[in-house]
């Protein structure tokens, strides 16, 4: 198992930049696909981001795509999500998801231990 913890929300101007960082327990975060999910009040979690085990293939939702970046430290048992070019609609609160398996899943129920979410604020 792996516990997570994600940290770094807060409130930011439109066309601005955050960074989320998730931490990991444990001494096979290294073999866990990885992922940032979303979501606002009243709609379903969907996918943000993903990152494969090793870190060789990356998957991103087409409404944040060239302006996410998931990135993922096994040496520091931590996977980032570095959000450049804010929008309103990007305002949700993100968690920080991890699943085995040989590719990263897309969808929620595939995942397994999530973390406390973080809240993102993105003001007009």
């Amino acid at each position: 198992q792996v516990q997570l913890v994600e940290s770094g929300g807060g409130l930011v101007q439109a066309g601005g930049s955050l960074r989320l960082s998730c931490a990991a327990s444990g001494r096979t975060f290294g073999f866990y696909n990885m992922a940032w999910f979303r979501q606002t009040p009243g709609k379903e979690r969907d996918i943000a981001a993903a990152i494969s085990w090793d870190g060789g293939n990356t998957y991103y939702a087409d409404s944040v795509k060239g302006r996410f970046t998931i990135s993922r430290d096994s040496a520091k048992n931590t996977v980032y999500l570095q959000m450049n070019s804010l929008k309103p609609e990007d305002t949700a609160v993100y968690y920080c998801a991890a699943a085995r398996g040989a590719a990263a899943p897309t969808k929620a129920y595939e995942y397994h231990s999530w973390g406390q979410g973080t809240q993102v604020t993105v003001s007009s």
